[in-house]
């Protein structure tokens, strides 16, 4: 069996039924007219009762309205619920895909123009802005580093309450 065949059968009974439901339709409007309107007499009526006439048809017409309006606004209320619960599935289905990330290459200087657009000017020196350390700050924390000497030492010192008591000592005779 080819499966543009089958396609095509599926279409073409598809295409009928819908006719069909067209007609049935059509069918039932004059139906239901032909019971809810039934033809007018107009012909040797006095004028008395053609403005009755005018004067219930105005009414019915104004009914007809009224539901007519309250159908519209059941339907868009209807909708409107239909569309908000969508989108909550969505939501909840997690139907969006994140898309798998490549990576890319970018040097620095095509991503300071893709940031600051026409901001930016040729290449920037990165290294510009960094914060410089002398030479002779390194030698001084390496000699500060060199005093302390073993830890070891200084625990075994101060502990107990004669290293308390130096602590003391040292402190008051500092003022």
């Amino acid at each position: 069996m080819n499966p543009r065949g089958e396609k095509t059968k599926i279409s073409s009974s598809s295409c009928e039924d819908l006719e069909k439901e067209r007609q049935e339709r059509e069918e039932e409007k004059v139906r239901y007219l032909g019971e809810k309107l039934p033809p007018l007499q107009l012909s040797g009526m006095p004028l008395k009762e053609l403005q009755e006439l005018c004067k219930q048809l105005h009414t019915k017409i104004d009914i007809v309205d009224e539901e007519r309006y309250d159908c519209e606004s059941k339907v868009n209320k209807h909708n409107k619920d239909i569309h908000e619960l969508k989108l909550k599935v969505q939501d909840l289905g997690g139907k969006f895909k994140k898309p798998a990330l490549r990576k890319v290459r970018v040097s620095a200087d095509e991503m300071m123009r893709a940031l600051l657009g026409s901001k930016h000017k040729g290449s920037m020196d990165l290294r510009a802005n960094l914060k410089s350390v002398k030479k002779e700050d390194v030698k001084q924390d390496k000699v500060l580093t060199s005093e302390v000497g073993d830890w070891r030492k200084n625990v075994e010192a101060m502990s107990g309450m004669e290293g308390r008591k130096k602590m003391f000592d040292t402190g008051g005779g500092a003022q």
